[in-house]
Order: structure tokens, then C-alpha cells, then sequence
């Protein structure tokens, strides 16, 4: 019976992302009635959940951090392709596109899966443990890389509004690229260790040995369903992003929470095995995908709407309101106070989610 179970959960995993892949061919630029649209919700749900699962089988054969490296780039490249896509349709909407969806994914990462994962540890194991010197470095990088590209169009004066001068955009562009690949050669090569998991007595936890790792065959070929899967995800979202809207639109909600909305979609296979891997008490992993995600959002989206804004019309505003540079500020000083000890109870995850609530209800009310 267990060798039946696992054979067909095999098999789901291989069918489901060709099946999106295919359904999305033929849904995409269409209009669809609420049967199709029913239909794509679930093989969009199915692409999410197949998703985490070429992600883990990646993971246990490459092991950390190059499991989470490897999910949270494959999700923001797939993301940075639909900003552009959408962005080269133009309008108004497309001018705030990159720095909503962006400033989206920070909030969601940085306090929706950092204090969902938090919470889970804790509750589960008493205390969530991690490394303070790698979670530290990865919020530092985090929180120049959204300063420099979210918070200073506002202030600066070289172009009216809250816009760069296309010598700051290529400024902001090219420190994303350095700043991001300082960051993923220290998690990967220099200091590898600071990205492990950890015992409660603060040893580093250099491999698993609940199972033994996959073949090579096996991993790429997870890395191929993964990619389709993603592709799945994120491009069926974008299906039934016009029904989402109606839905919003008839609800009275601000149209912001359509943004909202298709990154929690987009998000969700980080999400899922963030928690998956708080659950068996490696919440360092956990914080290297919620981080890992945010940064690399940042770190990929912005050299590229800059590069678009080569031939894209229209104008391209990345600065931040007031309300959200609170947002974010206050989410860097509680980020901070968490990461410095190494420990955290359900207090710290209580006070990351309570900010990730606070988003959604000024997306909802502005």
C-alpha cells in the first residue's frame, strides 16, 4: 500500500506541471468562463504543490543554502519575465507595476513567511533557532538593496516625482547585480557554514540523515518539472488575474490588492516549503528562503525594468509613499531586534505577522 502511495504521488508530481504548462497554452490572453476558470485554480494549486516537491528533491541532492538558492531564483526570474510582459503592455498601471510587485514580495517574505515560520518552530519546539551572522548579513542586504532602489526615488531631484534619472537607474541597477552576487558567493562559497541549520547547541547541521539524497538523474529532472511547474504557477495566476480583478472590483477593494493577491500566488511554493522545513526545526532554511526571495525580487526586477525601460513608453516610479516606508522601516528595526539572538519564541513570529497584516490592511484601506 506504501509503495502504491508513493508511486502515484511520483506520478502526480511528473503530470500536474506538464498539464499547466498545457493549460496554460490554452488559456493565455483569453477570457474564461467560470468553469475554465475553476478548473485553472486547481491545476494552479497542484502546479504550487508540485512545485515544493522538485524543490526539495533538488534541495536533499544539492543540500543548503543551494536548495533555497535555487527556488527562490527560479520563482523571481519567472517573476521579473511577467512584470516585463505586463509592463510592455503599457498604461498608466504598468508605471507602478515593478515597485508595487516588488514592495509586495518584501512584505510578504520578510514578515509573512519569516513570522509564519517563526511561530511554527516555536510553537512545535519551544524556541526557533538559527544563525544570527548569516540571517544578519541576509536582512543587511535586503535593506540597502530596498532603500536604495524603493526609498530613494522619492527624495531625489534630478526628475520630478518619485522616478530615477536613467544615471541613478543605472546606478541602483548595477548595485542590485553586485550587491546581489556578493551575497549569493558568501552564502555559497566564502561562508557557507552562516546558512546551515543548527542545533539547539548552536552545531551546524552540514547534512540530513533522515534519507539518502536522489541520483543525479533524478535531480535534473526535478530541476526540469520544477521550471515547468513555476511556469505553471505564475502564468496561470496571470489567467485568472482578470477574474481576480473583477472580484476585487465587486468587493469595493482598492485595485492594489490585485497585486496582492498574484504575489501570494506567486509566493506560495516558497511559502510552503518554508514551513515545511520550520516544522522539522530547520528554520534557518526557512529564513534563507523568505530572504533569499526578497533579495533576489529586488536584485533581479529592478536591473530589469531597467534594461525594459530601454524601449518601453511610458514613465517608470519606484519610490515608496510615506505609508509604506514606514512600513518598511519598522519592518527592518523588528527584523533586526529578531535576528540578533539567535532565538526566537511565537512572541517574534506574533510581531512579524501582526506587520504583515498591517500591509494587507492599508492594501485593502489605504
Amino acid at each position: 500500500m506504501i509503495t502504491r502511495l508513493r508511486s502515484l504521488t511520483r506520478s502526480w508530481t511528473l503530470l500536474v506541471p506538464v498539464l499547466a504548462v498545457v493549460l496554460l497554452v490554452f488559456t493565455w490572453g483569453r477570457d474564461l468562463p467560470g468553469a475554465v476558470v475553476g478548473l485553472v485554480t486547481v491545476v494552479l494549486a497542484g502546479s504550487v504543490l508540485a512545485a515544493v516537491h522538485h524543490a526539495e528533491v533538488i534541495a536533499h541532492r544539492v543540500g543548503e543554502p543551494f536548495g533555497s538558492l535555487v527556488l527562490a531564483i527560479a520563482v523571481t526570474i519567472i517573476e521579473v519575465a511577467l512584470i516585463v510582459t505586463l509592463m510592455a503592455d503599457g498604461g498608466d498601471k504598468s508605471s507602478t507595476l515593478a515597485r508595487d510587485t516588488v514592495f509586495a514580495a518584501v512584505m510578504i517574505t520578510c514578515n509573512g513567511v519569516v513570522g509564519l515560520s517563526l511561530l511554527v518552530a516555536s510553537l512545535r519546539h519551544g524556541t526557533a533557532v538559527f544563525n544570527p551572522e548569516g540571517t544578519g548579513a541576509a536582512l543587511a542586504t535586503v535593506a540597502t538593496l530596498a532603500t536604495l532602489s524603493l526609498v530613494l526615488p522619492t527624495f531625489t531631484t534630478s526628475k520630478p516625482g518619485p522616478e530615477f534619472s536613467s544615471v541613478q537607474l543605472t546606478f541602483a541597477a548595477l548595485s542590485s547585480l553586485i550587491l546581489y552576487g556578493l551575497f549569493v558567493a558568501t552564502q555559497t562559497v566564502r561562508h557557507r557554514d552562516y546558512f546551515l541549520p543548527i542545533t539547539r547547541q548552536g552545531e551546524v547541521i552540514t547534512a540530513d540523515d533522515h534519507a539518502p539524497p536522489p541520483s543525479a538523474r533524478t535531480a535534473w529532472t526535478s530541476l526540469g518539472l520544477l521550471a515547468l511547474a513555476l511556469v505553471g504557477v505564475v502564468g496561470l495566476a496571470k489567467s485568472v488575474s482578470p477574474t481576480i480583478e473583477s472580484g476585487v472590483a465587486a468587493a469595493g477593494l482598492h485595485h492594489a490588492v490585485v497585486g496582492v493577491i498574484i504575489a501570494l500566488l506567486v509566493l506560495l511554493p516558497e511559502t510552503i516549503a518554508a514551513l515545511r522545513s520550520a516544522r522539522r526545526d530547520r528554520v534557518q532554511t526557512s529564513l534563507n528562503l523568505a530572504l533569499g526571495s526578497a533579495m533576489a525580487s529586488i536584485g533581479l526586477t529592478i536591473p530589469a525594468v531597467a534594461l525594459a525601460s530601454v524601449w518601453l513608453s511610458g514613465p517608470l516610479v519606484l519610490g515608496l509613499g510615506a505609508t509604506h516606508m514606514l512600513l518598511l522601516a519598522l519592518t527592518v528595526v523588528v527584523s533586526s531586534l529578531t535576528v540578533v539572538p539567535g532565538r526566537a519564541t511565537p512572541l517574534q513570529g506574533g510581531v512579524h505577522l501582526v506587520l504583515f497584516a498591517a500591509y494587507l490592511e492599508l492594501a485593502i484601506n489605504p
